[in-house]
């Protein structure tokens, strides 16, 4: 079952319960980017949805959370360790 998502992924430079709630999410993204797949074959099998019949919204979907999922591995992941430890 796919975890329920927003359109926008969070931007601000806080972890949120959303990030915690979608790193696999996040992981799976940032390979797929890795692995050259194109966007659209990343929505359909990541978010279930369909890109030729949506294709504004699952592009900014896709885009918001590759780049939130970017911010994770510079930023946020020092959250998550901080939490850790706490």
């Amino acid at each position: 079952m796919i975890e329920p998502f927003t359109d926008i992924a969070p931007s601000g430079q806080e972890l949120t319960d959303y990030d915690k709630a979608h790193v696999k999410l996040y992981m799976r993204l940032l390979d797929a980017a890795a692995d050259g797949a194109d966007w659209q074959e990343a929505v359909q099998v990541l978010f279930g949805l369909d890109p030729a019949r949506e294709p504004e919204r699952c592009r900014r979907i896709h885009d918001s959370h590759l780049s939130r999922a970017r911010w994770m591995t510079h930023t946020g992941y020092r959250h998550l360790l901080r939490q850790a430890h706490s």
